[in-house]
């Protein structure tokens, strides 16, 4: 009987030295990579490295590029459809942004560009509804959404 406590706590040992061991590598793994961060570029390029992980610039970074892709594609929408149904509906677009009040008080007058504010919200919502249309007809807006 003495004799199977013995290699129980033999065994007992073992593992537990196993586990120190293993531990004290991490450690000195985890030391190494310090220090060629360290060595590379001081405890800055670890702090950008980490800051890169933790932010999702990545991400960002190619939201970023796709985006500046899908805008070239949305203007060319915008101009070659949108514009000419607005001509149509109001005339030349050139006639919009031209259209001005002057207002005159006394022998002072004010000219009001209401045509280019006008001719520009139109751009904006039209702008804005076509990036919708794709965005919700490609389903791009559930990407995001976390699954219950």
């Amino acid at each position: 009987m003495a004799n199977k406590k013995t290699a129980a706590q033999e065994a007992a040992t073992a593992r537990r030295e196993a586990n120190k061991a293993t531990a004290e590598a991490a450690r000195a793994k985890a030391e190494a990579v310090r220090a060629k961060t360290l060595a590379v570029g001081g405890g800055h390029a670890e702090g950008f490295l980490n800051f890169i992980r933790q932010q999702g610039v990545i991400g960002l970074a190619v939201g970023l590029a796709i985006g500046a892709a899908a805008g070239a594609s949305v203007k060319a929408i915008v101009e070659g459809f949108i514009n000419p149904v607005i001509n149509l509906l109001v005339g030349s677009q050139e006639g919009l942004v031209a259209a001005t009040w002057v207002v005159t008080v006394n022998d002072r007058t004010a000219t009001f560009g209401w045509g280019a504010v006008v001719s520009s919200l139109i751009t904006l919502f039209a702008t804005a509804l076509v990036i919708y249309l794709i965005i919700h007809g490609a389903k791009l807006d559930r990407i995001d959404k976390k699954k219950s």
